[in-house]
């Protein structure tokens, strides 16, 4: 197994509170990371989408009782949301054994109720992380570049070639449409959410337009919105806010919004291989968006991505504020001589941030001027995932 950035996370959160909820899209690796968690804790593992495990849970409470002194791994948990009260009862009868900690690992894809349902019920008791697509960090073998263009997830980045690679994606994106989606919201109909995804990926990375989606689409705003909201849910689309800060000036108050995977958003635009991407007008704001999920997910505990940008031009591609109010600002650059843009300074010059990089596809790290330093992808999410094991 490749061993996933998030397992020591997840091992020093099962050695810290009762419950831990792994959340994360279909197929990105929950279920591996889990059964590797199983064997170093000899762990009881359910799946909840088999009928034969759904039928031990007939009567949840009894069973469970039986495992009070082990891990419980509950794979698909959301398939089940009558749990939550019962694993709330275990959990307060294991805390006044003095054996509160570590009881139940739950994996499910993301969604409003399960955040919901598991909050109301285990209030105190859970935390939540999440399992993303490979990252630059992780030890797959694979460059960067293969990393860009067959996205993270694992099914799809190892694949043996380009075409099985392709294959697999558009399986997956088929997969979604048909089975999942309808599991986690109302009844939308396959073909209308393809086009929707597939305007987002042509979009890539710009300002939200709710009334431009609904009005391609033929629906209203409403509806639109709902649509983008299950997607975000679902850790397939990201949401990216803008920051507010009182700088006098006219700022722009839209997210960015875009596809997290980018193997997924070549898939949805036929992008087969390296020299279609390199031709494709999508290339610049799939590269950035790229940059953008690698950062977020090296990122300390507790960091918050933001876009910022006023009507004057000034602009940064990614603001990054950790949990002590100090701010990166980041620009991204798919070129060999990066330079940061007037708007870039002027930007900086309202935020103040506390360092200044830009991002570029070489190897080599140097000054730019006022305080601005080129760095490689893979360097700055090293210098990141540094700060997040020195807290």
């Amino acid at each position: 197994m490749i061993r996933r950035f998030l397992l020591n996370p997840l091992l020093k959160a099962l050695a810290e509170v009762p419950a831990v909820c792994l959340l994360g899209p279909r197929q990105v690796g929950k279920t591996t990371l889990a059964l590797a968690v199983k064997k170093e804790f000899d762990a009881v593992y359910l799946d909840l989408e088999s009928e034969r495990d759904r039928a031990k849970l007939a009567e949840a409470e009894l069973y469970l009782e039986r495992h009070l002194d082990r891990l419980v791994i509950l794979d698909e948990v959301h398939r089940t949301p009558g749990l939550f009260p019962v694993l709330r009862g275990l959990i307060d009868r294991s805390r006044r054994k003095r054996a509160g900690k570590g009881r139940y690992l739950l994996l499910g894809s993301a969604s409003l109720d399960l955040l919901r349902q598991s909050g109301e019920s285990l209030a105190g008791r859970i935390r939540y992380l999440e399992l993303t697509p490979f990252s630059v960090l992780e030890p797959t073998r694979k460059g960067v570049d293969a990393l860009w263009l067959r996205g993270g997830f694992p099914e799809s980045l190892l694949a043996r070639g380009v075409a099985r690679s392709l294959r697999w994606r558009q399986d997956f994106i088929r997969t979604y449409l048909e089975r999942d989606i309808p599991q986690f919201g109302p009844r939308i109909a396959a073909e209308t959410l393809r086009r929707f995804w597939t305007m987002l990926a042509h979009r890539q990375g710009s300002l939200l337009n709710v009334a431009e989606l609904a009005r391609n689409l033929g629906l209203d705003a409403k509806t639109a919105t709902r649509y983008l909201d299950l997607m975000v849910d679902l850790l397939l689309v990201r949401r990216l806010a803008p920051w507010h800060v009182n700088v006098g000036k006219r700022l722009v108050k839209s997210p960015r919004v875009s596809l997290r995977d980018s193997g997924v958003l070549h898939a949805l635009l036929g992008i087969a291989d390296m020299e279609g991407l390199l031709a494709h007008p999508v290339v610049g704001a799939s590269w950035e968006c790229f940059a953008v999920e690698n950062l977020l997910d090296s990122a300390p505990e507790g960091t918050t991505g933001y876009h910022y940008r006023t009507s004057g031009g000034a602009e940064i591609d990614l603001l990054l504020v950790f949990q002590d109010g100090k701010r990166w600002a980041v620009e991204m650059k798919r070129s060999l001589k990066p330079k940061p843009e007037r708007g870039f300074h002027a930007a900086c010059a309202d935020v103040r941030p506390v360092r200044r990089f830009v991002v570029y596809p070489g190897a080599e790290r140097y000054p730019l001027g006022n305080d601005v330093e080129a760095i490689s992808l893979s360097e700055l999410a090293a210098e990141l995932s540094r700060r997040r094991r020195a807290r």
